[in-house]
């Protein structure tokens, strides 16, 4: 690893964007025997570990600790005490140091183990003929990976310069436990945080332009709706909205919902409608290099841009926007860049999770997408109240979808909504890529008292009501 200007010159391959994809393409160009040139352009580590993954996961569990000992008395005989957040500054401090000692471990000690990766730490990239402009010098290298990851997205609404507003990434950098916040946007990143902020004592509203979730199936969205309504938290979806503004200090939204206008006033607006990639200042039109209507730099399956020679990998790109994603497309372009390789992203199977309590998780075709592809279709929804483990928890809350061709029986895609339903999902993963059929899902054995038993009965309730089968009797 080398900083200086003594850096070594013949480069194979230049990384611009050192987080999941940056490092992922590097590793896997330095073990492919390339000398590689990784350019930072932001902080090492990226979105995940710093701002994202990491930091909002440690929270949520935070948050989850605090509800579990609320919700004990679902079991006769318990009633948990009545817990609160007494540090808010120590629960961010530590935090902090859980980012800081992964972004160390899992970052910048590992450039120590490849000395064919040089580091380059020197700021904002530009690409130039031939290579990249960092520094005020160019690094030559005639095969480049752009790997500059994305950040919160600032939807255009009137006035929301003037009101007091949060990002996803400010609002885990707070100093006190706020009141009262709106979350604008109701896809993953704004029900994720909601719930956590809610569950620590914040008073919480969502509003959205659709549903929550609305790319998920619309009974997730329906059933999760409900159980963040009984949590306390307040939706408002299928709004449009208004003009915001600063009401002394805090922050007022107009929103329209049914033809009705109404005012809604909190200590913030946090802005969670969606991603922005991190694609200005790197000259890419000068590069010929297209981008879609977001600003995203549009990739073939083999993850080439539309300039020879220039790949581009993770959320800076128009594909997939989860970091296990990041990293796996870049993998491919750097083996189709440097490594002679001819390899072609396949989301196919790619499993998502939703950081909710209950948790969502799913993969392969929803049942809209399937009807979309010309497919005939045929479905099952399981409610948890169907699966025994859920009851033996007695918590109930959620259910499990599967998709299936109707004509040939096979496994198209699924879902499943359940407390640590995110640990089962693999099971979907393994069973769409092995072409399984619902009638041999439901033949596998599956152990008893276990939530992945759920995609068991889901697949059983294609033929049959379960409600009416004995403990393992399917």
């Amino acid at each position: 690893m080398v900083h200086d200007c003594c850096a070594p010159r013949g480069f194979d391959l230049a990384v611009i964007g050192a987080g999941s994809a940056g490092f992922s393409a590097a590793i896997t160009a330095a073990e492919g025997g390339r000398r590689v040139a990784l350019i930072g352009h932001g902080t090492i580590g990226g979105t995940c570990v710093n701002v994202g993954c990491v930091p909002s996961k440690t929270m949520i569990r935070a948050a989850e600790a605090l509800h579990g000992a609320q919700s004990a008395h679902r079991f006769p005989g318990l009633s948990g005490d009545a817990p609160r957040v007494d540090d808010w500054r120590a629960l961010i401090a530590a935090k902090d140091d859980l980012v800081a000692s992964l972004r160390q471990k899992k970052y910048a000690d590992l450039l120590l183990d490849y000395e064919d990766i040089t580091y380059f730490d020197e700021g904002a990239a530009r690409l130039v003929e031939g290579g990249v402009e960092v520094g005020g010098r160019k690094i030559a290298a005639p095969r480049i990976i752009v790997a500059t990851g994305g950040r919160p997205a600032i939807p255009d609404i009137p006035g929301l310069s003037n009101a007091p507003t949060l990002t996803s990434t400010s609002l885990l950098e707070l100093g006190a436990l706020p009141e009262s916040l709106i979350f604008l946007g109701g896809g993953y990143i704004g029900v994720e945080l909601a719930q956590m902020m809610a569950r620590m004592g914040t008073r919480v509203t969502i509003v959205c332009r659709y549903r929550l979730l609305p790319r998920a199936e619309p009974e997730v969205s329906a059933a999760l709706t409900a159980s963040l309504r009984a949590e306390g938290l307040t939706i408002l979806d299928g709004v449009i909205y208004g003009a915001a503004q600063r009401d002394g200090d805090r922050a007022a939204l107009r929103v329209t919902r049914d033809g009705s206008a109404r005012d809604l006033t909190a200590d913030h607006l946090v802005l969670t409608t969606g991603r922005a990639p991190n694609t200005d200042g790197l000259g890419l039109a000068e590069m010929g290099i297209e981008t879609d209507r977001r600003g995203a730099i549009r990739v073939s399956e083999d993850m080439a841009t539309t300039r020879p020679g220039v790949y581009a990998a993770g959320d800076v790109t128009d594909r997939d926007q989860f970091v296990y994603m990041a990293a796996y497309g870049a993998k491919l372009a750097t083996r189709n860049a440097v490594l002679g390789g001819a390899e072609r992203y396949d989301n196919a199977a790619m499993p998502w999770v939703v950081f909710t309590d209950p948790q969502i998780a799913g993969a392969g075709l929803t049942e809209r997408q399937a009807r979309a592809a010309g497919l005939d279709v045929k479905t099952s929804v399981l409610a948890l109240e169907n699966v025994p483990r859920a009851l033996a928890a007695r918590d109930t809350r959620g259910l499990i979808k599967l998709v299936a061709d109707a004509v040939t029986d096979r496994l198209l895609g699924g879902v499943i909504m359940a407390p640590e339903g995110a640990d089962s999902v693999q099971t979907l993963v393994l069973a769409l890529k092995a072409g399984m059929t619902t009638r041999a899902l439901g033949e596998t054995i599956f152990p008893y008292l276990t939530t992945v038993e759920g995609l068991k009965l889901a697949a059983q309730t294609f033929d049959k009501d379960v409600a009416k089968l004995s403990c393992c009797a399917g």
